[in-house]
């Protein structure tokens, strides 16, 4: 297939020189920033109903999504049950005519996590079987896996070995003690390793664990290079929300409500940068990890009650999430959302803005619905720098393959 240079991160239309496929895309974060990076998706899968519809509904509205609103498949629906040659229609000639270049996926994250009980392969919502087969299926160039830190925690050593051991190759040590092998399925896996987010411009505390593999014939004599931090200082709640948050309060500037909008807003701004002040060189003023919650229990909020005394701390309430500016306006939800006592809480916009997202990014369904999709994503600058790790790689593994006269899709 014929691929011409990706474009910049905006634009009319890019056409992306490598192509992904993406299992567990949630609401897009990942999907964004491995669009910025410049790959171009010929699948997204998820199984969420309001996720799939928000990339749906970016894809359809955004011409920067362009060549994947006509090559790009958002098959909504079980990972279990995906068959990439049998499901796929819009991009299934790209997938049988080139070799795809990267399969990447944010598996579930409860089976690893503290919060999820850290049941590991015992839990069902685990997909890095699944994952795994994939990988055989379909014979990416790289692989790309995205999990929480807990994954990387000693009691999931074992778990982590027979990972490494399915994708290069090499023993493992099963349940009931022996240690067995596995033949592998010929790939290389460079780098498993945790990487957070404040080190490239996302002012949260979320630290991701990331695990690169390369095929063992692409990698061959090359070396991969870890994502390096864009950000040497942590970039503040107060500096990232500011402007978001003076818009907010002044509609209510001028009226009733004009005293205490204006005592409300420097209420905040001026305790998120004390916060800021006081934290600078021990991670500054960054905000808690957000959650997105279970869909088992009511409202969404911002964590539980430790996330909710960090969150005071920077003048925000954690005990909700805010409408936004229109439907504040309509429902006269002022008292809650803006003048609280603990401060304002988040709109779902601003939760956005807090995991990386970019601002033109919408979400579908309703506010609880959209605030768990933005709650449990994976910053799209995080997912930007691994994937232009992953592209140095390809890229130079291309340049090689040309001028050794191999024949490269």
């Amino acid at each position: 297939m014929t691929r011409t240079s990706e474009s910049t991160e905006t634009g009319a239309r890019r056409e992306p020189t490598f192509t992904s496929i993406e299992i567990c895309a949630g609401a897009g974060g990942q999907a964004i920033g491995l669009h910025q990076a410049g790959f171009g998706h010929l699948a997204l899968v998820e199984i969420d109903q309001h996720a799939a519809e928000t990339l749906r509904l970016n894809i359809e509205g955004h011409e920067v999504w362009a060549w994947e609103r006509e090559r790009c498949d958002v098959l909504e629906g079980d990972v279990k049950d995906f068959d990439p040659f049998r499901d796929m229609k819009k991009g299934a000639e790209l997938l049988r005519s080139s070799e795809l270049d990267l399969l990447a996926g944010g598996v579930p994250c409860p089976p690893f996590s503290h919060a999820g009980k850290q049941l590991g392969k015992a839990d069902e919502r685990d997909l890095f079987p699944r994952m795994l087969e994939l990988v055989d299926t379909l014979r990416p160039r790289a692989v790309m896996i995205e999990n929480v830190r807990g994954i990387m925690d000693p009691k999931f050593s074992d778990y982590r070995d027979w990972i490494k051991a399915r994708l290069e190759g090499g023993t493992y040590r099963a349940d009931d003690g022996q240690v067995l092998r596995e033949e592998g399925l010929g790939y290389t896996v460079c780098r498993w390793d945790v990487l957070d987010a404040s080190d490239f411009g996302v002012p949260q505390l979320r630290p991701r664990a990331i695990l690169v593999a390369f095929r063992d014939d692409v990698l061959a004599d090359l070396k991969y290079e870890w994502p390096t931090p864009t950000h040497e200082e942590p970039v503040s709640v107060a500096e990232r929300l500011e402007a978001s948050m003076k818009e907010r309060y002044e509609r209510y500037f001028e009226g009733p409500h004009a005293e205490r909008a204006r005592r409300s807003y420097e209420r905040w701004i001026t305790k998120a940068r004390e916060r800021d002040a006081e934290l600078k060189g021990k991670g500054g003023g960054i905000a808690p990890t957000l959650v997105g919650g279970s869909k088992k229990h009511g409202g969404a909020d911002l964590g539980p009650s430790r996330a909710k005394a960090a969150w005071k701390q920077l003048g925000i309430s954690g005990m909700g999430v805010a409408n936004d500016i229109e439907a504040c306006a309509v429902k006269k939800s002022e008292d809650r959302d803006l003048f609280g006592a603990d401060g304002p809480m988040l709109t779902v916009r601003q939760a956005a803005i807090i995991q990386g997202f970019p601002p033109e990014w919408d979400f579908a369904g309703q506010k609880t619905a959209q605030y768990r999709q933005v709650g449990n994503a994976f910053p799209p600058p995080v997912a930007a720098a691994v994937g232009k790790s992953i592209i140095d790689v390809l890229r130079a593994a291309r340049e090689r393959d040309q001028e050794s006269g191999r024949s490269v899709s």
